[in-house]
């Protein structure tokens, strides 16, 4: 096992009627607070007049940015910095899921220099050495944004989606109460749920010496979003699978699974290009992509590893042949993503064509070969993406 700093200093109110906290944590950082949003579901299920409430509550000065894409743009980014700079924001209050979080940090990180935010990303990237505190309230659980310091944003106009993570990033207080996800839609639940599992599988999977305890904790965290996405897809307003599926994500990507792990991740770089050229949704893509690179991935050498997932997830029986165990394993997550969440199971059903493979190969692939569990050159990822059509 790596030496590593394990340093998550979020304070989290978890549970129903936690936003009573909202105005006096707020108010730790200043007056003046930027309020971030999308599309205006929050306003139809009155979470915004009770979040309006509490600012007013704190004597806070609001302002709002709302329109974040589910795919955050650099646009949005650029327009929450400069917003911060005008109107001399204290603190950001993040009002949804990843994107909204993710676009958040990254105008809170803008607010502090003087070059434009896009420039953070990308070979050359310049460092984030600050960005103003950062509060979120989360409504959709998947990307795990409110307890990182990451994010990922999307350029259309030179189709890149890049992620970047620093420390200055990490918010200083997220709100996850679970009655705020009753609301989303039975698709984006499935989505969140593939997230979820990848964020957990993309360390698992991994060449670098297991940790029997860490090993434990992910195969907890994987049977959980087992057991509670279908529930929460069934019956939405059921507050225990809500519930376990928002804390499962928080602790699925707040670096306590890595142990020192040093391998680069697989299917979110390759995903990514899909959803930076046809702006699908990012759970939607990592799922149809997680259980082909599993078969492509798959041999003598690592088999050992899907044994263990098989068993220990999916309750396989562990006295069947190793290979015969790992090929049952891919087989019955492809299962859980496409029969019983209902997400579409192939590229061609969402409208994505092999004459961009090639283009999003290379680009999956900009840093040099992605060397995770298995490494992959741009003609590998070619050959992934052959798997989904």
């Amino acid at each position: 096992m790596n030496s590593f700093v394990y340093d998550i200093p979020v304070k989290v109110y978890f549970g129903e009627n936690q936003l009573g906290h909202l105005g006096q944590e707020l108010r730790k950082f200043g007056r003046r607070v930027l309020l971030t949003y999308g599309g205006g579901s929050i306003k139809r299920n009155g979470l915004y007049d009770r979040v309006i409430e509490e600012l007013r509550g704190a004597e806070m000065e609001v302002f709002e940015l709302s329109g974040i894409e589910p795919n955050p743009r650099i646009e949005s980014v650029r327009k929450g910095a400069e917003m911060c700079k005008e109107h001399g924001i204290d603190v950001l209050l993040a009002v949804g899921g990843g994107s909204t979080i993710d676009a958040t940090k990254f105008m809170a990180a803008g607010a502090c220099v003087d070059h434009d935010p896009w420039e953070f990303f990308g070979a050359g990237a310049k460092p984030i050495e600050r960005a103003l505190p950062i509060v979120t309230i989360l409504t959709l659980s998947a990307t795990g944004s409110e307890m990182d310091a990451g994010g990922v944003i999307s350029n259309l106009a030179t189709q890149d989606k890049l992620g970047r993570m620093a420390p200055a990033m990490l918010p200083k207080v997220s709100f996850l109460d679970p009655t705020l996800t009753y609301s989303v839609s039975a698709y984006q639940t499935a989505c969140g749920a593939a997230d979820i599992m990848s964020h957990i599988m993309e360390v698992y999977f991994n060449t670098n010496k297991d940790l029997f305890m860490l090993d434990s904790v992910m195969e907890s965290l994987l049977k959980t979003v087992v057991k509670f996405a279908p529930v929460a897809v069934a019956e939405p307003e059921n507050y225990e699978a809500r519930a376990n599926l928002m804390w499962a994500s928080s602790w699925a990507i707040n670096g306590f699974i890595n142990g020192g792990r040093k391998k680069a991740w697989s299917c979110h770089p390759m995903e990514h290009e899909l959803s930076a050229v046809y702006d699908i949704t990012h759970g939607l893509g990592l799922a149809i992509l997680t259980p082909r690179w599993m078969e492509y991935c798959l041999d003598e050498s690592n088999v050992d590893r899907y044994v263990s997932f098989g068993v220990n997830v999916f309750g396989i029986d562990s006295k069947l042949e190793p290979m015969a165990i790992a090929r049952e394993s891919i087989k019955r997550l492809s299962e859980f993503f496409f029969s019983t969440l209902g997400l579409k199971s192939t590229f061609t059903e969402v409208g994505i064509k092999r004459e961009d493979f090639a283009q999003m190969a290379r680009k999956a692939c900009r840093y040099g070969d992605i060397k995770g569990f298995k490494t992959l050159t741009p003609e590998d990822v070619e050959r992934i993406y052959e798997m989904c059509l």
